[in-house]
């Protein structure tokens, strides 16, 4: 006992070399999987474990119907308390993919004995995935390089920002599963493409159902793997295992698709699932042409392949034009359109352009979000130029494609992290590969060295140098996502913290404040009506039933609720009461300096309610002053300042003081005056008033009675 103590880790160096290395390699895997989950805890230990942002809460609420009431009620359910009064039929309308899994973890916990409330198994999803994802990215990655390429990639990608601003805890959304099934998809992609094995292709596919069954963005994927396959025909590389796993993932990959409600038919009939068609017929073009090749002689092989790639491309094309002509091929939605051109949405969907989600990336956010990943993938990219394999096009293109969408998209930033990790990681495996070669070598050739040899004279001082350097890196990439973590991405929309003149934290929970007094102070069958932000937190959260919400899958009726609150009293009175409106919501703001408030994006609720035929009588134009500016003081333009938004905003806000040596009234947000302060409400009553006045409630009055 007493030798083996004073032997610590002996045990280590009496295993074999390759049994010592695997070691190192799952231990270090591992700790990445365990800083993956861990670092997505903040928001755990700073508040109580609740579900962050707006999405996850109707996710949250699906889910819970699913493990209560069994996948086939869940599948049929119509819910009556969204999009009043039209409802929402939900089995058709979205991905089950994340619900399917909570629920079936949740029952498998059950199951063995494990109890766990599903708000728990919802709150600690994302965590679980990003430790899955961390082991997807070391397989993958070296699968495109090596295994200590991949070991970087891991623990790059365990604390990247990108990645964890969707994936903390309590961000139950869609994604939070959807980029461990796109990388997956990916691994297996590389691996049937190696291969060209019938098994890695089918396991492909299924890999690809999840993703289909996940989120949307699977049309990046079915985008992504067809033109891989392409640029290997172009160049030359197209072989019997290309041919062997594109048509076994496009066929099984397809079928299985189909059978997503929410996808449906679209595989077949859409534009965005063309070019996936397309680049099949290729294949068995290809395939059919290299058989014909074996039984013709050269000239007649040339004439016959002229004659039939002119038939079947002419042929191609009218079948196209003629589907398309006859509506049996959808055209291209306006969301992908809005990846093309950035500008479209802004100019013809303006509840595409109102999404924050949407905009285009800041580079300060490509540094925020990545910080020394910007700089290490172009090393990365020559890397990967530099061996040029069917694998390493792949995720040249990946790299690529993904730069371009999350520059037209800060949303898809989230597409982006895992790609920038896997080229940063080896890059830098490269790197520290080639220069720890140096120190070994120059440190066995001192004696050569002195003896004359001065080729490369500093050979050691530079590989430390190096070295040193990216230690140096890699430590402050450490330190960034550590602290973007804490302060930007570990902080519930729905629980505001600020700090206070002293330091001190203070809590801002007006939200499940409004929210709760929704729930027990007006009765069941209330109608809420709000800007569409807040529709799933409210049928969540106060269980009452909403006009629009989240989903905004129907322009007009979220353009009515706009047309309501950009329009004076009376004609705001005439749209509630043909909504059967009974309480009014609003995000209010200018007390506490909330810039996320409802005033901000009062604009956008202009826009969406002038685009429709009902609300052509409002101009956007109306809302600014002669200047063209937009302000809420004495010099705002009258039709803001006696509309309906600015009306519940700022009731009674005239006579409150909210900062030393300012008038009262004073917008915190806007930083101004408010123009008008003495009005009362015709219409509306306030019923609610939060504490920190974030959420303000008005009841609608009753019709007047008229008499006999």
């Amino acid at each position: 006992m007493l030798d083996m103590a004073s032997k610590p880790g002996s045990w280590l160096f009496k295993m074999a070399p390759e049994k010592q290395d695997t070691f190192l390699k799952l231990t270090i895997l591992t700790m990445a999987a365990i800083l993956s989950f861990s670092t997505r805890l903040f928001s755990v230990l700073r508040f109580e474990s609740v579900i962050h942002e707006f999405d996850p809460y109707f996710n949250y609420r699906t889910t819970r119907f699913l493990t209560e009431e069994g996948f086939y009620n869940f599948h049929n359910w119509f819910d009556d308390r969204a999009w009043y009064p039209l409802g929402r039929i939900i089995g058709g309308t979205i991905y089950p993919g994340l619900m399917v899994t909570s629920a079936s973890i949740y029952h498998l916990l059950h199951f063995l004995n494990i109890t766990i409330d599903i708000r728990n198994m919802c709150v600690f999803l994302a965590p679980l995935f990003s430790s899955l994802t961390t082991l997807i990215t070391y397989l993958l990655t070296k699968e495109l390089k090596d295994a200590g390429a991949g070991l970087v990639a891991a623990a790059f990608i365990s604390i990247v920002p990108g990645y964890i601003s969707r994936s903390v805890a309590g961000s139950y959304d869609n994604e939070g599963i959807a980029i461990f099934c796109m990388l997956f998809t990916y691994a297996m992609w590389i691996k049937s493409v190696k291969t060209g094995s019938l098994f890695w292709s089918a396991i492909c596919a299924l890999a690809y159902f999840y993703m289909v069954s996940s989120w949307g963005g699977y049309v990046f994927l079915i985008n992504l793997i067809p033109l891989h396959t392409l640029a290997l025909m172009i160049t030359g590389r197209f072989s019997h295992r290309i041919y062997v796993a594109y048509s076994t993932v496009y066929v099984l990959g397809t079928i299985l698709s189909m059978q997503i409600s929410f996808v449906g038919f679209q595989p077949v009939q859409s534009s965005e699932h063309m070019a996936a068609l397309g680049v099949f017929g290729l294949c068995q073009i290809f395939a059919f042409a290299e058989y014909v090749r074996s039984k013709l002689t050269r000239d007649q092989f040339q004439l016959l392949f002229k004659s039939l790639a002119l038939i079947v491309g002419i042929t191609s094309l009218a079948a196209f034009g003629i589907a398309s002509a006859l509506g049996k091929i959808s055209p291209w939605t306006g969301r992908f359109y809005s990846l093309l051109d950035p500008s479209y949405a802004k100019n013809n969907i303006p509840i595409i352009a109102s999404v924050s989600e949407h905009q285009p990336t800041t580079w300060s956010s490509f540094y925020f979000d990545l910080q020394l990943l910007v700089f290490l993938f172009p090393a990365g990219l020559y890397f990967c130029f530099k061996k040029l394999t069917d694998a390493n096009i792949f995720i040249i293109m990946y790299g690529v494609t993904s730069i371009y969408f999350a520059g037209v998209m800060v949303r898809l930033m989230l597409v982006l992290a895992p790609v920038m990790c896997i080229l940063s990681g080896i890059a830098v495996s490269s790197i520290l590969t080639t220069f720890m070669r140096n120190l070994d070598i120059s440190r066995k050739d001192k004696k050569a060295v002195r003896k004359g040899d001065n080729n490369y004279p500093i050979k050691n001082e530079v590989a430390t140098g190096v070295i040193i350097m990216m230690s140096l890196f890699l430590l402050t990439y450490t330190f960034h996502c550590t602290w973007v973590t804490s302060e930007a991405y570990s902080s519930p929309s729905i629980v505001l913290s600020a700090r206070g003149g002293d330091g001190g934290r203070i809590i801002f929970d007006d939200f499940r404040e409004a929210y709760y007094w929704l729930r027990h102070n007006t009765p069941e069958d209330a109608k809420i009506m709000s800007w569409w932000d807040y529709g799933y937190q409210i049928t969540a959260m106060a269980n009452r039933t909403i006009l629009v919400d989240n989903n905004t899958w129907n322009n007009t009726h979220i353009s009515r609720v706009g047309q309501a609150m950009a329009s004076p009293e009376d004609h705001a009175y005439e749209i509630m009461r043909e909504l059967d409106v009974d309480y009014v919501l609003v995000i209010f703001g200018g007390l506490t300096g909330y810039s996320s408030d409802d005033i901000n994006k009062f604009l956008w609720m202009v826009r969406i309610g002038g685009s429709t035929d009902k609300g052509a009588h409002i101009k956007e134009m109306d809302y600014y002053t002669p200047q063209g500016e937009f302000r809420v003081d004495r010099e705002g333009s009258p039709t803001l300042l006696n509309c309906l938004m600015y009306k519940m905003c700022y009731y009674r806000f005239g006579s409150v003081y909210t900062e030393a040596h300012k008038p009262t009234g004073y917008d915190r947000v806007r930083n101004a005056e408010i123009g008008n302060k003495d009005f009362e409400l015709d219409v509306l009553e306030e019923a609610y008033t939060t504490e920190h006045w974030l959420v303000r409630i008005y009841k609608v009055k009753d019709l007047q009675n008229r008499g006999i």
